[in-house]
């Protein structure tokens, strides 16, 4: 067993305690090492916020902790309730593979080639390239499927277009994403690159498992989930090689017309296509061997060739990419309705909507818009996904957008995207206020939009979940077109998936261009306050400290030009608890007393008076923790206790055993178990029902503590 001293295990501990700082267990962990290294060292350490940085502390405290024996042992008793992550056993699964599949076998082969290769420290990794509407993802599918034998851990599949337009889910989005469909929940994920690294490589170490990267635009995007694991075998799908990645490249083109005919015959049926004899040289033609516009052309085989629409000419000539002679083709047949709808909703990269959405471009009615949802996805020329969303295919949008401008003119392209942005500025504020009715950082409905209609304040975060890849186009298409009030409300509208939902990686860039626009056409108001803060919050969670205390400073300054008081006093908190995370004791403990002075000017009946009590309540508690970092613990007992008689007697229940939880690791840190007992065993009582597992998990830890503490 390892020794719990060493050098081995005091880095194993530190990074353990870094990598979970996504649970509110973890940040307690964090805080709790942050204040007993400091009390190693004699002195203040900051928080290491990479690998040689944590290596460099770890050394530290394995010197000091060999020099006294005391401190060994309360290191011991520390390492013994950090909260370790759960062994995540999920198995995941690969969408279903198409029912007919025609030829490839060649690019099969090769792929057998490389997943039965020799373990050898070199990582399993084939890239499969081609044209748009070449099968390359089904390719990837189909085999994985008909493979999945060969990897009985789990086949894991992960579109990297994510959530928005550009280039996709970069690397760190990655990873996050495939260490949940591994099993991992949100709050065990680590919030830095480097330790969601870690915890991939350690999580797949002894695993056989597939992993397919479909839509791959750039090699970094694949990097960090390159491993040396000898049973996992990675497998990347993009448009064309991708530069710098070492991989078994594959190319996959368009189908022999044999193989195009056999495709056609399997879905219709060889009388169909007999039948078809006379046209069937023009559609393999248009078809260009695509899969995609194989399976699109097939249900149209024995019908005459599509009229222009409107008079137009036929634009489609030899040569042309056969993804867009498709959509071509299949927009003639289309119903006017159908085609407004198609050509209106494609004008921004929408990542996945629903007919609402599509109601608001084409200026319809939502049943109306269902209906026309209906024909485009039969036509090929909408996907839907799992929940019944609707996305295009990058070159089928690019003709859909193309035919906007031409058929229905720049005003009106302007107007219908208009339309949806304002309905997903609705949709984001009804579900925003649902979610916290009570927070004033969230912007009131305008005049005229009704309420939402959530049975609980969870499901209201969860639609905002569901849209977010949306809302975060919303956010970009405002800014874009100036307008401004617009950007800033939307992007202001996202906190509760902050609070609620911790999507800190995706609403980074929305919130730094929320703010950004602020500072731009509102400086020194609310709003640019308040974007500020929100960016310098989730900037804290994902450990880029310097970046998040610009944002607070600026948080502060804004709100404080504008007069609000509230604002003001909560940014300077927010840079307090900033410097909680950074082991900073002394400079956290400087902005607590300064946002109590800021409370302090808070006129009786003025704005924010009634929420005062609780504001300070929380400040107490914050400060509490800091002089508990600092070694000031009678001082920390004083601070707390003051702020658990608050909340008891408010009956908040949350906060009461979060201070508890405060109060009794402070107790503890004197060595007290006795002491500390009754108030971790109040804590889990009040928690018991609450869903709180990783505090309660953490509660427990510290209660086994109680049993053995060491004396002081």
């Amino acid at each position: 067993m390892l020794d719990s001293l060493s050098l081995a295990a005091v880095t194993a501990v530190l990074g353990a305690v870094g990598a979970g700082m996504a649970n509110e267990a973890g940040k307690w962990a964090w805080e709790s090492a942050g204040g007993l290294v400091r009390r190693i060292a004699g002195r203040e350490v900051e928080a290491p916020v990479d690998g040689d940085e944590l290596e460099s502390v770890a050394r530290m405290v394995h010197d000091g902790v060999h020099r006294d024996p005391v401190l060994g042992r309360m290191w011991s008793a520390f390492a013994q309730s950090v909260p370790l992550s759960r062994r995540a056993e999920a198995r995941p699964e690969l969408p279903p593979s198409v029912r007919f599949f025609t030829d490839r076998k060649e690019a099969m082969k090769q792929l057998d080639v490389e997943a039965s290769r020799a373990a050898d420290g070199r990582p399993r990794v084939a890239l499969l390239h081609g044209a748009p509407g070449m099968g390359t993802s089904a390719l990837a599918v189909h085999w994985g499927c008909r493979e999945s034998k060969r990897f009985p851990d789990g086949q894991a599949y992960l579109d990297l277009r994510g959530t928005g337009a550009g280039t996709g889910l970069d690397g760190n989005a990655a990873l996050r994403a495939v260490l949940r469909q591994l099993g991992v929940p949100d709050e065990e994920v680590p919030p830095t690159a480097e330790g969601r690294v870690d915890s991939f490589r350690q999580l797949v170490s002894d695993r056989r498992l597939l992993i397919v990267l479909d839509h791959a635009h750039t090699s970094a995007q694949i990097r960090p989930l390159l491993t040396s694991a000898p049973g996992v075998f990675l497998l990347v799908v993009a448009g064309s090689p991708l530069a710098g990645l070492d991989a078994v490249r594959i190319r996959v083109g368009p189908l022999e017309d044999r193989d195009a005919v056999r495709l056609l015959t399997q879905l219709e049926g060889k009388s169909t296509v007999t039948r078809a004899r006379d046209v069937l040289p023009s559609v393999l033609a248009r078809c260009g061997g695509s899969p995609f516009a194989l399976r699109a052309a097939a249900p149209r085989l024995s019908e005459p060739a599509p009229p222009a629409r409107g008079g137009q000419e036929d634009s489609v000539t030899a040569g042309s990419d056969p993804v867009r002679t498709s959509a071509e083709d299949a927009y003639r047949l289309l119903e006017p309705e159908a085609a407004r709808l198609y050509r209106l909703m494609s004008l921004r990269p929408w990542p996945a909507f629903s007919p609402a959405a599509a109601a608001r471009a084409a200026g319809i009615g939502e049943a109306e818009a269902v209906s026309a949802v209906e024909q485009l996805v039969a036509a090929k020329l909408l996907e839907l996904t799992e929940s019944d969303r609707c996305f295009y295919r990058p070159a089928v949008r690019r003709h859909a957008e193309e035919t906007a401008a031409r058929v229905d003119g720049i005003a009106a392209c302007v107007a219908a995207v208009s339309r949806v942005v304002e309905g997903y500025l609705h949709l984001a504020l009804r579900a925003a206020n649902a979610a916290l009715p009570e927070s004033w950082r969230v912007p009131p409905l305008p005049e005229g939009v009704p309420d939402g209609t959530y049975a609980s304040r969870a499901e209201a975060v969860e639609d905002l979940a569901a849209e977010l890849g949306n809302l975060l186009e919303a956010v970009r298409t405002a800014a874009e077109f100036e307008d401004d009030s617009t950007a800033v409300l939307l992007a202001q509208a996202l906190w509760p998936l902050q609070l609620k939902a911790g999507h800190h990686d995706e609403l980074v860039p929305a919130l730094g261009l929320g703010a950004r626009t602020a500072d731009a056409r509102f400086p020194g108001s609310r709003t640019a306050g308040a974007l500020h803060a929100h960016l310098a919050l989730s900037l804290t969670e994902l450990r880029r400290y310097a970046e998040a205390e610009t944002e607070a400073t600026a948080a502060a300054s804004h709100e404080r030009v504008a007069g609000h008081i509230r604002g003001h006093a909560s940014a300077v908190e927010l840079l307090g608890l900033l410097r909680l995370r950074q082991w900073r004791f002394a400079e956290a403990d400087d902005c607590f007393d300064e946002a109590g002075r800021i409370y302090d000017t808070v006129e009786p009946g003025g704005e924010g008076a009634a929420d005062l009590p609780r504001a300070r309540a929380l400040l107490k508690r914050h400060r509490g923790r800091a002089l508990r970092g600092l070694g000031q613990r009678a001082e920390a007992r004083e601070s707390l206790g003051a702020a658990l008689e608050f909340f008891r007697d408010s009956g908040d229940t949350y906060n009461s055993a979060r201070t508890l939880t405060d109060l009794a690791e402070t107790i503890l840190d004197d060595g007290d178990g006795a002491g500390a007992l009754p108030l971790i065993d109040e804590a889990i009582a009040a928690l018991t029902t609450e869903g709180a597992e990783y505090h309660l998990a953490y509660l427990r830890s510290l209660r086994q503590r109680c049993v053995s503490s060491p004396s002081p």
